[in-house]
């Protein structure tokens, strides 16, 4: 029984290879980058949501992850832990060797530097994924296979319906450049704080208006400017356009790059304890938010998310809000505003969580294909909160174990029966409560 994940080894493929692979089936899976993790390691992006405001409700191999990097120190629990969303911070280093330990434990066969390539289908059902090797062109066959390409490439190249962007303008989220910084006085940063941080945020505000300064992510900024040190990394930096255009990507990822030489060359100046700061790393991909939302058999709205609905096909919880990085690129985003309304409009009701369907991962065209990751089937709105990383790798979790069943029944993944997968995915450690009859 084989289970086949193109690409790529972000944290929904992992979390779906590991979970295949331990139910029984034989997983490879495809990464194009040098090392697994995708944004979570590669980006940069380095925090997890796992509360409803109360208590802790994402487990399962979240956990587990959590766990083992605990002892090496490669993670950290915010100092709100429980009462807020964000409830952990990690080392993205070492939690590319969490992630590869847990999949050669697994037994997965992981093939990083691999992008994968054209999908070849037989009477509606994929049958293999064409890729380029060093040696020439092979064929990765199996009986299932998981896109979890965060962009849904296989999906659509194999032709699944999709959406894309905002329905006013066709536009998505905007992305930003996670990076470090070195060489911070983080004495001198407190000494002057808050003073010194709101003054350089007008500052760097009325450069903007002028045209004479980069665009920055107001709220995360203002945060930085007081508690910031050498183990930070920053999350402030956008830019938008179109992920799935690689030269307008690359024109992207070197704009990103100019603009933060072109904050760091004001704060040397102009903030205390900055005058020796360098750049000690950037992400080596832009953080995507969203990009193609493969149509599924069921797809998650705001009224879902918000509403805290619950399904019958439930293979976890999600938590985080209607969280919109504006698509045109000023930084903005919803969350600013939502931390001005706490409790109101755009978040999860306190103590509240919504359900994570697996037909998100399903689609009505092609049986032996899941979708996993930001690419699940979601609406623009709905999308902004299910796409942070632990509610990705809930849905990893779910697809992986149900395929693994589904080849065990002999039956398709839309035909295996609900409370058999959810029993399993409880006995693996997935918090799974209030599941409403079909």
């Amino acid at each position: 029984m084989e289970i086949r994940l193109p690409e790529r080894a972000g944290c929904a493929g992992i979390a779906a290879a590991v979970s295949a692979a331990r139910h029984g089936c034989r997983v490879v899976l495809l990464e194009r980058w040098p090392t697994v993790g995708g944004m979570a390691t590669n980006a940069l992006v380095n925090g997890w949501h796992r509360s409803d405001r109360e208590k802790m409700v994402i487990y399962g191999l979240v956990e587990e992850s959590a766990r083992l990097a605990e002892p090496q120190g490669w993670i950290r629990r915010d100092p709100q832990y429980p009462h807020a969303h964000e409830t952990h911070w990690f080392e993205p280093e070492g939690m590319r060797i969490v992630w590869h330990r847990m999949l050669e434990q697994a037994g997965v066969r992981t093939f990083c530097n691999l992008a994968a390539g054209d999908p070849v289908l037989e009477a509606g059902r994929l049958r293999a994924v064409l890729c380029d090797t060093k040696c020439g062109r092979a064929a990765v066959t199996g009986a299932i296979f998981i896109d979890a390409t965060g962009d849904g490439d296989l999906a659509a190249k194999a032709g699944a319906e999709f959406h894309f962007g905002r329905p006013a303008d066709g536009r998505v989220q905007g992305m930003t450049l996670m990076f470090g910084l070195h060489g911070i006085d983080a004495a001198a940063v407190r000494a002057h704080a808050p003073q010194a941080g709101e003054a350089m945020m007008q500052r760097m505000r009325e450069l903007n208006r002028q045209g004479a300064f980069p665009p920055f992510n107001d709220g995360n900024a203002a945060h930085y400017m007081q508690w910031a040190d050498d183990r930070t990394l920053w999350n402030m930096l956008p830019v938008a356009g179109n992920p799935l255009d690689e030269e307008e990507m690359t024109r992207l990822t070197v704009l990103a790059r100019e603009r933060l030489v072109a904050y760091l060359e004001l704060w040397r100046r102009e903030l205390p304890g900055y005058a020796q700061a360098r750049i000690d790393r950037t992400g080596f991909a832009l953080g995507v938010r969203e990009s193609r939302r493969i149509r599924g058999r069921k797809t998650l709205d705001a009224d879902m998310v918000l509403g805290a609905r619950k399904h019958p096909d439930a293979v976890g919880h999600g938590v985080w809000m209607i969280d919109i990085h504006d698509p045109c690129g000023s930084g903005h985003t919803t969350y600013t505003d939502h931390m001005q309304d706490r409790g109101g409009r755009g978040w999860v009701p306190q103590g509240q969580s919504y359900h994570i369907p697996l037909g998100m991962a399903l689609n009505p065209r092609i049986p032996n294909l899941a979708v996993v990751g930001r690419c699940a089937s979601s609406t623009h709105e709905a999308h902004s909160s299910f796409r942070v990383q632990t509610h990705c790798m809930v849905l990893g979790q779910g697809a992986g174990t149900a395929a693994a069943l589904a080849l065990h029944e002999g039956c398709t993944m839309d035909q295996l029966s609900l409370p058999a997968l959810q029993t399993v995915l409880r006995a693996d450690g997935v918090y799974l409560e209030d599941v409403p009859a079909e």
